[in-house]
């Protein structure tokens, strides 16, 4: 069907209200916007469900999340889960919690059981609730850190996991067989509590995480030894860590919290920022403004669905600097490995998970500590698929830390996502243990360079986006696949892992091998000097992610490079 005569399906539709039809009018001369939201349907796969919120088949609307939700209730029948059900979160973007309900009426009205979330809650407590509840599924309708015109849908699975590949086929397959526009169960909502269907859960739930989240706390007396003095300046970006984060700072002992109040109140418009991401320096800019009033050497924020967590801290000339994803992983990473060394807890046959475009300095920290590493592919499920394999031998322990270049943490094994919540928690905890040694953050990374070499990564952007975005995309691919690039930043490409094709290919001998992983559409070059680079779509976002993982013995030499790195990726974009 051509997306005029969608189009026109949608605006003669009976179910639609009077001001949804108003919107599709107000299009209708509009052929780019028409062809965008009725062309095709958006793609669900392991990342879900991921776009802007309006009419249409490609868009984010009560109509596709009910059409999707049908595909789980499927998934979910299919494995005889009705009476374990579905827990349902969201976040404070706007249309979430309308969302959230129409999953639970539709899921609900299929005789599936649904615990959902009485008001916003952090990401990683969805996913603690799957295994907390034994739920066999999970849904959590967030766009993360996109800006507020998105909204997202994640399906996760028992284990708190993300779906996984073939799960998402089935709810891709299952979804078709219904038609957008069928709006049955969409209302179930009242019906399904009166049934005993739908159980609310309240703030009672939250001791329950926040009790699992304290539990992976190494030496919280750091924080209590100098909580006279120690001040910390923290925001949710107008998100879901508004509550829960102060409440575990206290937990540990904080009495110095200033909060951000412009920034406090949940809020999907975002007003005091142009991206709800902790990854960019201009949303820390009220929080430091606070930090200079009152004296704290820390600003932390977290994203609109507390996943994520950003840091600046103040450094050389008491200028705030920001700590990216990777230095703030190899921090965690060194501070777990000495505190639970330093407590007698360090275990036989410990390791860590990051992913394969985090920084390599994991690597020399895991090796000068005896420290198994797994490189994993860029999704928090598939460091959550390591965690698993140790856990059903029992020895889920010996995981220490988990993390993604993007902002993404976790320390136990209570939950299966990145979790800003308890990532805040450890990095107050560090943040205290260097502060009794007079050092900030900044000092302490500046020790990690001096102990373990110099590392330093840069991600550059390609966008892509309107119609034809994903077929600018698939090309660019396709032709770095066709040709490999002879070199990057001066330096000569050694090696080519194509993780599409499963294939490592040695160029100096010509030696083909298996990368030993499943396809993902990654490519991932290694250079004469060592360094890597490594191009990939975004999941989630219309552009092209090109990432340089660097080390020399000399920093100066290191910004040099990361900056010809930075001027080839660019080049990539022109192709």
């Amino acid at each position: 069907m051509s997306y005029e005569k969608e189009y026109q399906r949608w605006l003669s539709s009976s179910v639609l209200t009077d001001a949804e039809r108003e919107e599709l009018i107000s299009i209708s001369d509009n052929e780019e916007l028409k062809e965008f939201r009725f062309s095709n349907p958006m793609s669900f796969g392991t990342a879900g469900l991921r776009s802007t919120m309006y009419l249409g088949i490609g868009c984010m609307n009560i109509y596709t999340v009910a059409q999707t939700t049908r595909g789980i209730a499927a998934l979910v029948i299919n494995e005889g889960g009705q009476e374990r059900g579905v827990a349902i979160a969201y976040d404070s973007r706007n249309n979430s919690e309308r969302f959230a309900r129409v999953c639970a009426s539709v899921l609900a009205s299929c005789g599936i059981k649904v615990y959902i979330f009485n008001s916003l809650r952090p990401t990683p407590e969805l996913s603690f609730a799957v295994r907390e509840l034994g739920a066999l599924a999970g849904i959590n309708i967030t766009a993360s850190h996109n800006p507020k015109e998105y909204n997202g849908y994640k399906a996760y699975w028992e284990d708190g996991a993300q779906i996984n590949p073939q799960q998402a086929r089935v709810v891709s397959d299952e979804r078709a067989k219904f038609d957008v526009l069928d709006t049955e169960g969409i209302d179930y909502f009242d019906l399904g509590l009166a049934a005993g269907l739908i159980t609310v859960l309240d703030e009672d739930f939250d001791k329950r995480y926040l009790d699992a989240v304290l539990k992976t706390a190494i030496r919280p007396e750091y924080i209590t030894a100098i909580a006279d003095k120690l001040k910390v300046v923290y925001t949710p970006l107008h998100g879901a860590g508004y509550r829960l984060v102060p409440e575990v700072f206290k937990r540990v002992g904080l009495k110095h919290l200033y909060t951000v109040d412009a920034q406090m109140t949940p809020d999907g418009n975002f007003p005091t920022v142009k991206k709800p991401n902790p990854e960019y320096s201009d949303v820390f800019t009220l929080g430091i403004e606070i930090a200079d009033k009152v004296g704290s050497d820390l600003v932390i924020a977290t994203d609109p669905d507390s996943d994520r967590v950003g840091v600046m801290a103040r450094g050389e000339g008491g200028k705030f600097v920001t700590i990216s994803g990777n230095q703030m992983g190899a921090l965690l990473l060194d501070y777990v490995i000495t505190a639970r060394r330093d407590e007698g807890r360090l275990p036989e046959g410990a390791f860590c998970a990051k992913s394969i475009v985090s920084t390599d300095m994991a690597y020399k920290i895991c090796e000068v500590n005896g420290i198994k590493l797994y490189d994993v592919y860029t999704g928090f499920k598939f460091i959550g698929e390591v965690v698993k394999q140790y856990e059903a031998r029992g020895e889920e322990d010996k995981f220490l830390l988990g993390f993604e270049e993007s902002y993404g943490y976790l320390l136990g094994s209570y939950a299966r996502d990145k979790d800003a919540v308890e990532a805040s928690m450890m990095i107050l905890e560090m943040c205290a243990y260097y502060e009794a040694k007079g050092m900030t953050l900044i000092d302490a990374l500046s020790a990690l360079y001096k102990k373990y070499g110099y590392f330093k990564e840069c991600v550059t952007d390609i966008y892509m986006e309107g119609l034809d975005g994903i077929e600018r995309r698939r090309r660019v691919m396709q032709t770095l696949r066709d040709s490999a690039p002879e070199a990057f930043g001066g330096s000569r490409v050694v090696e080519v892992r194509d993780y599409l094709g499963g294939t490592v290919t040695d160029l100096v001998t010509g030696e083909v091998s298996s990368t030993g992983h499943d396809p993902s559409d990654v490519l991932y070059y290694v250079l004469e000097c060592g360094d890597k680079v490594i191009v990939r779509p975004s999941g989630t976002e219309p552009k092209i992610k090109i990432y340089a993982l660097c080390h020399d013995t000399d920093e100066r030499a290191l910004d040099v490079k990361l900056e010809n790195y930075r001027a080839d990726a660019k080049k990539i974009g022109e192709i």
